[in-house]
């Protein structure tokens, strides 16, 4: 059989981040920038308000308090937008909004609530410090400051961020394309009824969620049934919008396995036998004039689900061109022992946790590959080693995190 590391290091040997393309803000979101943004201005670009109150000069405010309120006249209103027309003299006062440009000759605002809201003269009754409530110029962002570098990925803070410094088109590599097929005569769309022998079909949206976490645009195409012909067509009609194919089921060695049928007659998909458990049937290689590459994964859903976690998602994030590719692993004490098959690399569900300031692990459930409950229910993968049969309770384990969040 050939190891986990020998078709890992195949399925990314080719694979490169895919090309940068010029996109509108909004269809950037997710994306990892392909440049480095700077800023044509200051942020705030000037002087202003981070209060409704009144702008003043905060020396004229000395003293002021409930018991000795000192009265100012004022002299305007400033509206977020608008600059001021006129400055602010020694002894008075202007109305500003959040967000309004400071007049000249004030250097603090007064919050409305501490005064009495008067418009034609206003009585203060505490004192704002000299630069109190004033949004500074450059305070957040200099002119010609590179705000995001080449590798940053576009949340809604980035993008709200390169808005603000005006640019409404950014250069990202783009989210890679994935396309989810499942085949098998057997399935059935969720919520439609069962008959004798069939099964609701679950891979499919397991995986293109998955390809969504992991940063793809995931497309999941319909039940594709045990026929060659409608496998074959089903696979070209989509190499236009695909950058990746996945497909489950038909991989082994059955009478039916038809994508191993189909795709061993194109002569660029290799079929193999993975040292590792669940999972062991792997297809992967080539299809279409564009050369795209297409994982054949098993059909069990728990196989599927950990193939794609092994090879399929480092092949994804490769093509995002963002680092790191695998998902994080820990060492943790493991609650309970654990049998694993010599001569296969196990990826076990199970449940990981921190007590007492370290991390801790319990298998989750039984370890058949077609017990989707228990997948439901386990946050990371308890990674055994090929040469180990067995690791009591006590023992300490290497984990793929699957989740951040821990109890």
């Amino acid at each position: 059989m050939k190891s986990v590391d020998a078709h890992l290091a195949d399925v990314l040997h080719d694979v490169r981040a895919l090309s940068s393309l010029d996109l509108q803000l909004l269809d950037a979101h997710g994306c990892i920038l392909a440049e480095d943004v700077v800023a044509p201005w200051d942020l705030p670009q000037f002087d202003n308000s981070s209060m409704d109150g009144y702008a003043v000069l905060a020396a004229d405010l000395a003293g002021a308090s409930e018991q000795a309120p000192v009265a100012l006249p004022v002299l305007g209103d400033i509206p977020a937008g608008r600059p001021a027309a006129i400055a602010v003299q020694p002894g008075t006062a202007m109305r500003v909004m959040t967000g309004a440009p400071m007049p000249a000759g004030a250097d603090a605002v007064v919050p409305v609530e501490w005064t009495d809201g008067g418009v034609a003269t206003v009585q203060v009754t505490r004192a704002p410090e000299p630069g109190g409530f004033v949004r500074r110029t450059g305070d957040d962002v200099r002119a010609g400051q590179t705000v995001l570098a080449t590798g940053a990925r576009l949340g809604p803070a980035q993008v709200g961020l390169l808005a603000a410094v005006g640019r409404d088109r950014v250069v990202v590599r783009p989210k890679p394309r994935l396309v989810v097929l499942s085949t098998g005569s057997e399935l059935v769309e969720p919520g439609l009824p069962l008959g004798p022998g069939q099964i609701s079909e679950s891979n499919s949206y397991m995986l293109a969620a998955a390809a969504r976490e992991a940063g793809a645009v995931a497309y999941r195409v319909g039940i594709v049934p045990d026929d060659p012909r409608r496998l074959l067509d089903a696979i070209e009609d989509q190499l236009i919008r695909a950058d990746l194919v996945v497909t489950t089921g038909g991989v082994s060695a059955g009478a039916f396995d038809v994508v191993k049928e189909v795709l061993g007659r194109l002569g660029t998909v290799a079929f193999d036998r993975v040292a590792m458990q669940p999972g062991m049937p792997q297809g992967f290689g080539t299809v279409g004039p564009d050369g795209t590459p297409i994982f054949t994964l098993p059909g069990n859903p728990v196989s599927a689900f950990v193939s794609f976690e092994v090879f399929v998602r480092p092949v994804v994030r490769r093509m995002l061109g963002v680092e790191p590719l695998h998902r994080p692993t820990v060492r943790a004490l493991l609650l309970e022992g654990l049998r694993s098959p010599e001569g296969k690399r196990q990826f076990a569900r199970g449940w990981l946790s921190v007590e007492n300031g370290r991390y801790v692990v319990r298998p989750a459930g039984a370890q058949g590959s077609h017990l989707v409950n228990d997948l439901a229910h386990a946050n990371c993968l308890v990674v055994v080693p090929e040469e180990v049969t067995e690791v009591p309770a006590g023992g300490t384990v290497t984990v793929m995190v699957l989740e951040r969040r821990l109890s």
